[in-house]
């Protein structure tokens, strides 16, 4: 049996502009609490939601802007995100996802490589002046596309226009051309643009229609059992496909209610959110999870309203997985994979599914989309084989922006998006995921899987955490180094950590290095850094790199 599989269901798939579709969940759900953002006290049901997203497409269209023109956005969570991001579909402008943790040379050529007609910001986050860096960069001459900067909050900034202005400044005029301009939008139509993480090139620019988003939010939601019951605290960025579709639209899509905690993830912020909202169902990727289930007071917070969620966004160690589900009450958790290429989610557990299938791999196809396992010459390999995992179907992203080149090295001509991730198959159809293609060791010969290596060790007492990377070696080519961070108050030694190992896993998975640390380099959704950790291994060492990363 080959390590082919596709979902099959009764529903459709929704075809629909978001702009429509939401008209019609706000006409439906117009009385029930749409969005509740705790740090800037609001509280709208989808009947204001509806009214502000409809004066800030006019307020748009008022700047001169056309259908497929692009508008970034450079902000933490907050409601002036998901305004805008409802309000550029509604107005055919395609959105551009900034990362609020991008800084000056990021910021450039972001926005001269989609050619930004229009950048909303917040003034500053954490130590990043927004407003500095975008005046320089205007000043400079840097920025030639960028006709409009809109700035967030009460104060004004010469050269700038402000959000709630714009908002206001439609008239007549433009709310007839935007009523106009709904029924000529096509579903197809690019409507978002995610940067990749970069991390073995220059950011590219991942393009997805109506049709990627709004349906991969929809069976994302469906997969959850979400009903407009249901509230969803949303302490992922939104930035980032896990907020602004998994959270965002997989609400929108089933009438729930969306609770942000805080501009940026806060544990402390996001349990009492759960507590004091009475939230049904929570996001995040592990280190976030782990962060809330340590906290010191954790045992202060009533959480008994949570049933569901998603851990997504790297892989999520099995004895986290079981203590979010006893002591956070989310026995019905589900594990998500995808990436952002694909809108993002490929394979997704039930929330029925038995634990140990959800503790073990990331479940299933999702309905109307294709999966396979391929070898390195593309061919599907048998049930149980390691391979490159593929999906096709309408989740894969129209391609790179103005970039045919690597759009063609990801996406082949059966229409096949190739993830770099290394997967297996079972005989049911559950998917694991066992690596990167480009995290994989090889080490004497011997392929080794960090993530194997990482889930034994998770099993010690008192590691808390724990990354695995290959560093170079003269002898074999790689080694395996391990970075852990050890539960509060403990102390553990290098022989400690390879005793634990000895007998239990092969002798050439068994650490060569071993390194304590507080923190592990993160971007900002919460995935470890790899290649950062085997920068800082191979400087430390004095080793000799023989492989990039």
């Amino acid at each position: 049996m080959l390590s082919y599989d596709h979902g099959t269901s009764r529903t459709k798939l929704i075809g629909e502009t978001i702009g429509a579709f939401f008209d019609r969940q706000v006409a439906a759900h117009r009385e029930r609490e749409a969005l509740v953002v705790r740090h800037q006290n609001i509280r709208w049901n989808w009947g204001e939601l509806g009214r502000r997203v409809d004066d800030l497409a006019a307020g748009l269209l008022s700047l001169g802007l056309k259908r497929g023109e692009r508008v970034g956005i450079w902000s933490p969570n907050n409601a002036e995100w998901t305004l805008t991001q409802l309000a550029t579909a509604k107005a055919g402008l395609v959105l551009v996802n900034v990362n609020p943790a991008y800084r000056r040379a990021e910021l450039e050529y972001a926005m001269n490589k989609v050619e930004c007609g229009a950048l909303i910001l917040a003034p500053s986050l954490k130590t990043s002046n927004y407003l500095e860096i975008v005046e320089d960069l205007v000043r400079e001459r840097k920025l030639p596309h960028l006709r409009h900067i809109v700035r967030l909050g009460g104060e004004k900034t010469p050269g700038m226009l402000n959000f709630h202005d714009v908002a206001r400044a439609g008239g007549n005029a433009e709310k007839a051309a935007l009523a106009d301009l709904g029924p000529k939008l096509q579903f197809d139509d690019p409507i978002n643009i995610q940067f990749t993480s970069g991390t073995t090139g220059f950011p590219k620019g991942a393009t997805l229609s109506h049709h990627n988003i709004l349906n991969n939010g929809f069976f994302v939601g469906e997969g959850l059992k979400l009903t407009p019951e249901d509230r969803l605290c949303i302490p992922v960025p939104l930035y980032h496909c896990f907020g602004m579709v998994m959270g965002n639209l997989g609400c929108l899509t089933h009438g729930s209610t969306m609770v942000y905690p805080a501009e940026a993830f806060d544990p402390l912020a996001t349990l009492q959110a759960c507590a004091e909202e009475r939230c049904t169902a929570l996001y995040g990727v592990p280190t976030m999870f782990i962060a809330q289930l340590d906290h010191p007071r954790f045992a202060e917070f009533d959480l008994k309203s949570l049933r569901t969620g998603i851990m997504a966004g790297s892989p999520c160690p099995i004895e986290v997985m079981k203590r979010v589900q006893s002591r956070m009450n989310m026995h019905e958790v589900t594990i998500a994979y995808g990436m952002t290429e694909t809108s993002p989610v490929s394979t997704q557990c039930a929330t029925d599914d038995p634990v140990e299938r959800r503790v073990s791999t990331v479940g299933q196809v999702l309905p109307h989309i294709e999966i396979k396992i391929v070898d390195g010459e593309g061919k599907i390999v048998p049930r149980g084989e390691t391979g490159e995992f593929c999906t096709r179907g309408y989740s894969v992203m129209t391609g790179y922006w103005n970039d045919a080149e690597k759009t063609a090295e990801a996406i082949d001509a059966g229409g096949w998006m190739h993830t770099g991730d290394l997967a297996t198959m079972d005989e049911e159809g559950y998917v694991n995921i066992v690596g990167r293609l480009k995290d994989m060791v090889i080490r004497g010969g011997e392929n080794v899987y960090p993530r194997e290596i990482e889930e034994f060790l998770y099993r010690h007492p008192k590691v808390q955490d724990v990354q695995v990377v290959g560093v170079p070696d003269t002898r074999y080519g790689e080694e395996v180094c391990a970075w852990i961070k050890l539960r509060d108050g403990e102390s553990a030694t290098d022989e400690e950590i390879r005793a634990f190992c000895k007998g239990q896993i092969a002798h050439y998975k068994i650490p060569r290095y071993v390194r304590f640390v507080d923190a592990f380099p993160m971007t900002i959704t919460g995935k470890v850094q790899k290649f950062i950790i085997r920068d800082e291994e191979i400087k430390q060492r004095g080793l000799v790199a023989q492989k990039t990363a």
